[in-house]
């Protein structure tokens, strides 16, 4: 993509599974087998979680979106005209254009990721779509702080987004220091607004992490095909198959890939075995109420402001600043 006075690409890092060879390999021969969500997001993967969005049994994409669509003036408000817009984790287009839509005169996007191509195709929709938007996607591990690039034009303040309650996807702890990072790039007189979602009904949890159509367990068996292809493993994703709790105690979905025979894999030269039954944790997705995360927001140096919840008290939106 050609860069001009709109679009510019920053390429800071490119996620490579081999250069984490020993990280992966090391969680996959723990005594609880793990492995981090992040490697779910290649293209693929990328575009099977866009299909999880629009399921019927996944709320939480369509009520946060009716969130913000019925708050959007009052969110315009209180962020004010001008602003930089950077977004943790960027993926489908549709909630950051109901966000521009309402804001005031917005001018910049920075999207930021780790799936570079889907990244960079994602921006060049967005920037033919507004013109008048400077789009500056970064590819990053936006866990760690990262450096913002310069721009020709001079924002008012910036504002993190970080929807889709990804912020679920860590633990207390990590989505504490992930929550630190936002208060960094945000900056003096910054802000922050963050899709969570609410603790409810286990059945309805159950039911939006086992979709019937099998999507989310093509999206979870998708990072065996990875593993096959980029670091040469032999994982056979017929033998595997997808599985999602819900730990009530600890309030939280945890994705796993269950191995549904004794069996042994090779990957990056090392051998692991599997016993019948025996599962890898790919992803925990923590639910909070919304005074549980208002504590852990204020904690990261964040003053929350208000907090919007749709009327079944399925989703939140939290807008705070910068302390």
């Amino acid at each position: 993509m050609a860069e001009s006075t709109q679009i510019a690409v920053t390429h800071p890092l490119v996620l490579d599974m081999r250069e984490d060879v020993d990280e992966i390999v090391a969680g996959l021969e723990s005594d609880q087998k793990h492995i981090s969500p992040k490697y779910f997001y290649d293209e693929r993967g990328s575009e099977l979680f866009d299909r999880i969005c629009d399921l019927p049994e996944y709320y939480a994409t369509r009520t946060e979106l009716a969130v913000m669509q019925e708050h959007g003036d009052d969110l315009a408000r209180l962020v004010g005209p001008h602003a930089q817009v950077i977004e943790f984790g960027a993926g489908c287009t549709c909630k950051i254009r109901v966000l521009l839509d309402h804001l005031i005169e917005p001018a910049v996007y920075m999207p930021v990721d780790i799936s570079a191509d889907y990244l960079v195709k994602q921006a060049e929709s967005l920037a033919s779509d507004y013109p008048d938007l400077h789009v500056h996607p970064v590819c990053a591990d936006f866990t760690q702080p990262f450096k913002l690039p310069t721009h020709t034009v001079t924002p008012e303040r910036n504002l993190v987004f970080f929807p889709g309650s990804t912020i679920g996807n860590f633990s207390r702890r990590q989505a504490l220091d992930l929550l630190e990072v936002m208060a960094f790039e945000a900056r003096h007189d910054g802000a922050a607004l963050i899709g969570v979602d609410l603790r409810k009904d286990p059945a309805k949890l159950r039911a939006a992490y086992n979709d019937r159509a099998g999507i989310t367990a093509q999206f979870n068996l998708n990072v065996l095909a990875r593993l096959n292809r980029e670091l040469g493993a032999n994982f056979d994703l017929e033998s595997f198959k997808h599985q999602a709790i819900y730990d009530e105690e600890k309030g939280r979905i945890e994705m796993r890939l269950v191995s549904k025979k004794p069996q042994r894999v090779t990957i990056a030269g090392r051998e692991i075995d599997f016993a019948k039954d025996e599962y890898v944790i790919t992803e925990y997705s923590h639910k909070y109420s919304v005074d549980e995360f208002r504590e852990l927001a204020r904690r990261a140096g964040f003053m929350p402001i208000t907090a919007w919840v749709d009327d079944e008290g399925l989703f939140s939106v939290h807008f705070m600043r910068v302390q």
